[in-house]
C-alpha cells in the first residue's frame, strides 16, 4: 500500500521508517497490521506499507 502525504505533512515526517505511533500521529489511518516498511528516496512524501497476506483471517 502506497500513502501520499501532502508536503505540509511530509515536511515533519522523519527520513527513517516509523513506527505505527508514529505514523499515525501524522494523520494517516489505516486498519491494523500495517508496516511502514521502505522508503523510496525520489518521492520521501509517499510511505510504504505492507502487511501479512491472511492477515485478516488471523
Amino acid at each position: 500500500r502506497h500513502v501520499s502525504l501532502p508536503k505540509a505533512i511530509a515536511r515533519h515526517a522523519p527520513n527513517e521508517l516509523m513506527t505505527e505511533d508514529e505514523w499515525r500521529a501524522l494523520g494517516v489511518k489505516q486498519s491494523q497490521g500495517w508496516e511502514h516498511y521502505m522508503i523510496h528516496s525520489p518521492e520521501p512524501h509517499v510511505l510504504l506499507f505492507k502487511r501479512e497476506k491472511d492477515y485478516q483471517a488471523k
